[in-house]
């Protein structure tokens, strides 16, 4: 775990935050069939139902993540992103205990989440069921199939 990793609102302007949200979305579009890339981009993640959030090691971009209002008892989780060079050393986590934060804080009694099944995705279900993150059905218009998977987390 990176010590005094510090994570804050984020107003989506800065230029590092910028750089690791289109890799985010390169690297979906890579891994994701064109349908199935539900990653949205900075215009979107600017608006006023979801909280964006940049983790910060010193002046360093660590990663990004964001809490997605659904409803007032519901959450999603959207844009968990390392940058590369903090992959495997905490930050993921970091982040995610900071949206369950929000969440909490919030009052939702639930956060889901939509990711894909293959490898690259792994790592991400690791991490989300050390957390207590189950499957679950389809939530929103999400569609569970071969590479589709949706995760829940009762708060």
């Amino acid at each position: 775990m990176i010590e005094n990793l510090r994570i804050e609102p984020d107003d989506l302007t800065g230029e590092a935050v910028l750089a690791l949200l289109q890799l985010h979305l390169d690297e979906m579009q890579q891994w994701s069939p064109a349908c199935k890339v539900h990653a949205m981009p900075a215009e979107r993640l600017r608006e006023p139902d979801v909280l964006f959030f940049s983790a910060w090691d010193g002046e360093t971009l660590a990663g990004c993540g964001a809490i997605k209002h659904l409803d007032a008892h519901h959450g999603e989780l959207k844009s968990m992103r390392a940058a590369p060079d903090y992959r495997g050393k905490g930050v993921g986590k970091a982040i995610l205990l900071r949206l369950l934060e929000e969440a909490s804080t919030r009052g939702y009694k639930r956060v889901s989440l939509e990711t894909g099944r293959p490898e690259p995705f792994q790592a991400a279900h690791a991490l989300y069921r050390a957390h207590d993150f189950a499957e679950c059905p389809p939530f929103g218009d999400y569609v569970s199939d071969d590479f589709s998977l949706c995760m829940t987390k009762e708060l």
